[in-house]
């Protein structure tokens, strides 16, 4: 919930203040430059350190950041608070993440990976829901207290996970593994940067499309991170039954097609499609990113698993920072719209080439 409204409420008070989709492209790019940094690092830290201490030191952060954001909603403001929580932000992800195998030992991979993403979303949606409504009722200062209070819970909540759960594998006497980048990997890595530069897209453009394209207001925006949010929870969900193919590299393909072309058909979509559309591509998107997850964690050895996640967000967040620079480039010369159409094409060549250069198994 909490970072997810952190997102939401920041895009739109951007946008709101005349700012439009170049600010929150700025805005997505400090946090996108921030993470390519720390991607490394948190996956070091991940490794090296307990992660459920790691975890809940990063969320105190972002409380205290959340608090701070309360005096004040100005856009330099949100700027400067973006690094702190992107900084945070990773950290935290890459340590839970990374606690996933052990502390879901009992259960198969793909439910477990599936049960993290699905609690992920469901706090997504209602922070969509919820953001919206209290941005568009109360004030950005109500909202930042709501986040403020969110991360508190999330701290409370990893102070019940048992400890040994927390640990990585080195903790327990067993030698740091060194990890292997092949062809595999780098391949899955690919699919990965595609997928995460989708998802950047959309929080980078969405606000414009529902402001500038549709004249909607907070509570519109409010509906499309909703729709967004209830595609990847079905998307979480979707895996379990196909969880067969989910290390094939064949589901990974069909789900890049398949977001390539729904981006391509929001240039002639009405906005009640469009909210549609962006419900199948969450669901898409989410069942992509949970069956790399899956596909990750069975090839790399727990006690690398850090830093196999700081490798494949530092290539996703290449591909957001790429992403940035065109949309700033093209800053009022393009419409949202065009530009989702323009990476649906990216998507498509890269898909081609993909699959011509497949590693042999």
């Amino acid at each position: 919930m909490a970072r997810n409204s952190y997102a939401v409420a920041c895009a739109w008070i951007l946008v709101a203040s005349d700012g439009g989709s170049a600010a929150v492209a700025t805005f997505v790019a400090i946090v996108s430059l921030t993470e390519l940094l720390v991607s490394p690092i948190a996956g070091w830290l991940s490794d090296r350190f307990p992660r459920k201490a790691v975890f809940i030191v990063a969320e105190i952060l972002r409380t205290v950041g959340s608090l701070a954001l309360i005096s004040t909603n100005l856009p330099w403001m949100i700027f400067s608070s973006a690094v702190l929580f992107a900084a945070c932000d990773r950290v935290a992800l890459t340590a839970s993440q990374a606690m996933i195998p052990s502390a879901g030992a009992h259960l198969k991979p793909d439910v477990s990976n599936s049960s993290s993403f699905f609690c992920m979303q469901v706090g997504g949606l209602i922070a969509a829901g919820l953001v919206g409504t209290v941005l568009h009722i109360f004030s950005a200062h109500a909202a930042f207290t709501m986040i403020a209070a969110a991360f508190l819970v999330s701290i409370i909540c990893m102070g019940f996970v048992s400890g040994a759960h927390s640990r990585p594998r080195t903790s327990d006497g067993i030698p740091t593994q060194r990890l292997s980048v092949d062809a595999h990997l780098v391949h899955l890595a690919c699919i990965y940067a595609l997928l995460y530069g989708g998802g950047t897209l959309v929080s980078i453009l969405g606000a414009g499309l529902i402001f500038d394209e549709f004249g909607g207001n907070a509570l519109d925006f409010g509906q499309l991170e909703s729709a967004w949010s209830v595609g990847s929870i079905i998307g979480a969900v979707l895996l379990i039954p196909v969880a067969r193919y989910a290390k094939r590299s064949v589901l990974l393909i069909i789900v890049l097609l398949f977001v390539a072309i729904l981006f391509g058909s929001l240039k002639v979509s009405p906005l009640l499609v469009a909210l549609l559309t962006f419900a199948v591509l969450g669901s898409l998107y989410n069942l992509g990113r949970v069956a790399v997850e899956v596909t990750l964690q069975a090839a790399v050895p727990q006690s690398a698993l850090g830093r196999a996640k700081g490798i494949f967000h530092c290539a996703g967040v290449s591909m957001g920072l790429a992403i940035f620079g065109t949309i700033s480039l093209s800053a009022g010369q393009l419409n949202p719209s065009t530009m989702f159409l323009l990476y649906g094409c990216v998507m498509l060549a890269a898909t081609g080439a993909l699959v011509s250069l497949r590693p042999k198994p």
